[in-house]
Parts: structure tokens; sequence; C-alpha cells
């Protein structure tokens, strides 16, 4: 039986591996509407730099970013634009063929529908803008942690789950 999944009788396939990577690349719709859909709003009501303060440590602004995570390369000369695309579409025909191969390990796929739902989101930012739009601001004392999105929450906590499941798995052969 593989990690993650649970079968009710011996040798029979985990729940959701009977339907393949459909549910897994569902979720990873899912993360990819809801982050472009929130994209949208931002770029329909707010102009670069604008905010909302919503806390006293949590503002909605508009940002982009050129670079990678915490705008990594954000200044160079444009040529990340076309790097990154690269990076995320080969990590989305990656992660695809990783679902087909382990479809029934449930946290392993829940992790990496969120990461390629995630990585689609800023892929279409990067050809449809050139940037990412970033849009979550968290501060604290005049200091900002760099603003982000959907898509790299969904990607971060795929991150998170893939740690969390290998550490299972390390669990289980002990």
């Amino acid at each position: 039986m593989s990690a993650g999944g649970s079968a009710s009788t011996p040798g029979a396939a985990p729940p959701l591996a009977r339907f393949g990577i459909w549910p897994w690349l569902a979720l990873a719709l899912l993360i990819f509407i809801a982050d472009q859909w929130t994209k949208t709003l931002i770029l329909g009501h707010y102009r670069l730099g604008d905010y909302t303060p919503i806390t006293g440590f949590f503002n909605i602004v508009r940002a982009h970013n050129t670079g990678a995570a915490f705008s990594f390369l954000a200044g160079a000369s444009g040529w990340q634009r076309w790097f990154f695309t690269a990076i995320g579409v080969g990590a989305a025909i990656f992660i695809v063929w990783m679902l087909r191969t382990h479809p029934g390990q449930r946290l392993f796929c829940f992790a990496l529908a969120c990461i390629l739902g995630g990585a689609l989101g800023n892929v279409i930012d990067r050809l449809m803008h050139g940037y990412v739009v970033d849009f979550l601001d968290f501060h604290w004392a005049g200091r900002h942690f760099p603003a982000f999105n959907l898509a790299d929450s969904a990607i971060t906590l795929g991150a998170i789950c893939l740690i969390l499941d290998e550490l299972r798995r390390m669990r289980k052969r002990a």
C-alpha cells in the first residue's frame, strides 16, 4: 500500500487512487481560479502602491514582483520573466507526471496539487503582465514581510505538506 493512502481491504487501491489524477487536478484548478480571481480584483480596484489597512499588522496592497520569492532577481534586466516562466512550466509538467505515478498518496498529492495550482497562477501572471501580482501585506513594528498572493500561499502550504509527508514516511520506515 502506498504512503498516505488507506485501503479497506488488503490489496485494494486507496480510495482516491481509483479516480487517478483528476481530484488532484481539480484541486489545482480551484487554487488557480481563486488566485486569478483575487488578482483580477486587485488589478481592477487598486493602482500600483495603493493599499487598504485591514488590521494593525495586515494590509491589502497592490504590488508587482518581477522576480521570484522575496523579489529574488526582481532588479534583473527582464530575462528573469522567461526564466521563471520556464521553471514554472517545467515544474507543472513534472508535478503532473508525479501525480500520475502516485495518485493514492493523499498528502503527497495534496501538496503537489497546491504547488501546481500556485505555480500556474504565477506563470500566467508572468505571461500576461510581465510580473506577479501580490496583495497580501503583513507588517509589524514598521517592518513589512514581502507582499505575496494566494498562489504563493498555496505553494508554501504544498511545500510544508511535502515535508510532513516525508517525515511521516521516514517514521513508518523506522
